[in-house]
């Protein structure tokens, strides 16, 4: 099933895929015995992701004119989608400070999103929860660094910390929720929210097909369940690429958002 899942179906031994299940989201060197284990499979999505999202962004700038054809409308939609609908709405007329590094977020998450649907990888790169953690600490990096440098580091951590307009006697109460809020549980819940959108919808897609295959292998009544897994199985890929889709926007937006608080001159 691709360079993500690898499901061989014989050997019952302890290296055996199959059946498949949690491990099959285990990284796999794309060189064993070499020495260099990091370079894993998901690590090789993440790199071919953010090639792919150069060059895609690379081809759709090249030839505008002023009446678009099929590619620079798909080019416009997308970052139309990312400008207007992410940065200017959230970020007003700062936005464009922040848009470059918006849109290559969404992009990089939606390509490396789209590879649980993809031929010969068959395995969204953030179904990985380091990946996932290491694009919520570049956001959490990006949202405090910017709100330093535009009130300075003890003004910030209280603004961040300490709402205008609270009455004295609540500080001890609100004071630790709101830093453990905006400095430790929004690149958490940043994070496990895609790692946990796309893994269980990868699992549930290995459920149905693979689920349906046993269910035939067994024969008997159990072929027709597992035909009827098959046929439900193009209505889960569909469902996981809209996941796909709509976790790349959500990630965004919620960075954009990030960003917009620290700025924001009230809190």
């Amino acid at each position: 099933m691709g360079l993500g899942l690898i499901l061989p179906l014989e050997g019952g031994g302890e290296e055996s895929h199959w059946p498949p299940g949690v491990h099959s989201f285990d990284p796999r060197p794309l060189f064993p015995g070499a020495g260099v284990d990091w370079i894993d499979n998901y690590m090789f999505q993440a790199v071919l992701g953010a090639l792919l999202a150069i060059v895609l962004w690379w081809w759709l700038a090249r030839n505008h004119k002023p009446v678009p054809g099929k590619k620079q409308w798909v080019g416009e939609q997308l970052y139309n989608l990312v400008r207007n609908g992410i940065a200017r709405d959230i970020l007003g007329h700062d936005y464009q400070r922040f848009l470059p590094f918006l849109l290559a977020l969404f992009s990089f998450i939606l390509i490396n999103n789209l590879f649980g649907q993809t031929f010969l990888f068959m395995l969204p790169t953030f179904s990985h929860i380091s990946f996932p953690y290491a694009l919520a600490l570049i956001v959490w990096i990006m949202y405090n660094a910017v709100g330093i440098k535009k009130w300075g580091f003890f003004t910030y951590i209280r603004r961040m910390s300490l709402p205008e307009g609270v009455p004295w006697f609540m500080w001890p109460i609100l004071i630790p929720l709101e830093f453990l809020s905006n400095f430790i549980v929004r690149p958490v819940t940043l994070a496990l929210r895609l790692f946990a959108n796309l893994f269980a919808g990868h699992l549930l897609v290995i459920v149905f097909i693979v689920g349906g295959t046993l269910l035939v292998q067994l024969g008997g009544g159990y072929v027709i369940a597992g035909f009827a897994s098959w046929l439900i199985s193009p209505a889960i890929f569909a469902l996981e690429i809209f996941v796909g889709c709509l976790q790349a926007y959500i990630f965004t937006v919620l960075s954009a958002q990030y960003i917009s608080s620290a700025l924001a001159d009230e809190h």
